[in-house]
């Protein structure tokens, strides 16, 4: 018997192993980009794709195997696909629960008619893109952007610009920074340095380090930059008066500001309202963490149920701008050590709902609590309902959005008494509903929701990128 299941095992790591050409060839070749259930399987190891495959029994309530993938990746291979996304466990579930008797083949072109006998796509030019700031978010964004370079994103990570922290080597010092991080594990790859040019290389990704006081200080072209869009992570400007200092450099065409902006400035929440993006939008607010984190959720039980009223209590990680130990700042309460308090501040993310979700205007207060832990937050929303629901009702609806509605990569849905924190860190959602603490009775309802403020939150920046550059493609299935 100990035998048979450690053959099994290996049996399922030999077929998880086969997988990885597969996917890795759809993706350079095809610029398809593969998934199961959600969670990615490019530059995957095998236990990581075991663990995708393994996942789909908490969600589906029915077993999914290699053994049910592996054959759809080899015939996917075979089909000349153009430019998708593809989550390859609802194919594999889609067809195990069929009416029809259609071959393989037969289904998964008919799913992906679309794409199916596209000539290849050739390599695109892409979208060059520049981290303004390389703080704990435009370091994540570099991560995300340098995991994607090698074909199916479209966007070009060029160039970080920062000020001379005065190390002995500066250059040296924000690369060991990208390299390690003590919330979220070591970079996936390899990097050095071209301290003579003023590179950093990721991956084979060459990244221009610039060092600027000032925005208008920089002339990109320089550098062989073109019509980029400049993410600022410094939160230095959050008005278009300010933020437009970017657009004035050779070399850029547009500014995401990730924290909430100010002004008539488009706050977007990409799954929400990331479709007002318009090509003349030169400047736009990603919004906030928790903003991303509720507003999803929020808009998946107006559409359904109707929200009359409420209050969002954020427990939010401590941030960069706290104090380690108590000293002075200009904030209430933020200059006591954000290590060892409980520190009761503002939060404008309940408000901020309404710039993504005009209908919610008026109906949501909010405070937040900043606490001792370094990375994933949680909002509770306490919500006022039109219409009456009960736990389980609401929990399956939630599931639900969270694998199959246009909100799928926004909300997760979880539910487990065990679960944590720190079982949240490197979440590529904006936010995970907890099931197993909803409460529900009659026309009020609590919802706890996970997030992680910075990968979260990065992955959803991200989104918006693809979007402005015409990079986010056709996902399937479509339903």
């Amino acid at each position: 018997m100990t035998q048979a299941c450690l053959n099994d095992w290996m049996e399922r790591e030999s077929l998880a192993e086969a997988m990885i050409p597969l996917v890795g060839k759809l993706y350079r070749e095809n610029q398809v980009v593969t998934s199961i259930y959600g969670r990615p399987v490019i530059n995957r190891s095998v236990i990581d794709i075991l663990k995708a495959h393994r996942f789909v029994r908490r969600v589906q309530k029915e077993e999914l195997s290699v053994h049910d993938t592996h054959p759809i990746l080899k015939v996917l291979s075979e089909l000349n696909l153009g430019p998708a996304r593809i989550d390859v466990g609802k194919l594999a579930i889609a067809f195990k629960n069929q009416d029809e008797t259609a071959s393989l083949e037969d289904f998964l072109r008919k799913e992906l008619a679309d794409v199916v006998d596209q000539p290849k796509a050739e390599q695109p030019e892409g979208q060059d893109v520049v981290l303004y700031g390389f703080g704990r978010i435009g370091r994540l964004m570099a991560r995300i952007l340098i995991e994607r370079s090698g074909g199916g994103n479209g966007l070009n990570l060029k160039a970080i610009v920062v000020r001379n922290g005065g190390a002995k080597s500066d250059i040296e010092k924000r690369t060991s920074l990208l390299r390690r991080d003590s919330v979220h594990g070591s970079f996936r790859g390899t990097l050095s340095v071209d301290e003579e040019n003023g590179y950093i290389i990721a991956n084979g990704v060459k990244i221009k380090v610039i060092y600027s006081n000032s925005p208008s200080e920089i002339d990109y072209t320089q550098y062989g930059i073109n019509n980029a869009i400049v993410v600022d992570n410094t939160g230095k400007w959050r008005d278009a008066e300010g933020l437009s200092q970017h657009l004035k450099c050779p070399g850029v065409s547009r500014v995401v500001l990730t924290a909430p902006g100010k002004g008539e400035m488009k706050n977007i929440v990409y799954g929400v309202n990331h479709s007002e993006i318009t090509p003349e939008d030169q400047i736009i607010s990603a919004a906030s963490c928790t903003t991303n984190a509720i507003t999803p959720v929020l808009k998946a039980i107006n559409d359904k149920y109707g929200v009359v009223n409420g209050h969002v209590e954020t427990v939010h990680a401590y941030t960069n701008d706290q104090n380690l130990i108590d000293n002075y700042h200009k904030g209430d309460r933020r200059g006591r050590s954000a290590a060892l308090n409980m520190v009761l501040t503002e939060t404008g993310a309940a408000k901020a709902v309404s710039k993504a979700l005009p209908e919610l205007e008026g109906k949501l207060t909010g405070n937040a609590i900043r606490v001792p832990t370094p990375n994933v937050s949680m909002a509770i929303l306490n919500l006022n309902l039109e219409k009456e629901t009960q736990v389980e009702e609401l929990n399956d609806y939630l599931r639900e959005m969270s694998l199959y509605s246009d909100l799928q990569k926004q909300i997760e849905y979880v539910k487990s008494s065990e679960v944590v924190s720190s079982d949240f860190v490197g979440s590529r959602y904006a936010g995970i509903v907890d099931g197993e603490a909803t409460l529900a009775d009659g026309n009020r309802c609590v919802l706890y929701v996970w997030y992680d403020n910075e990968f979260g939150y990065s992955c959803q920046v991200n989104r918006i990128l693809q979007s402005m550059s015409g990079a986010m493609h056709p996902a399937f299935p479509k339903k």
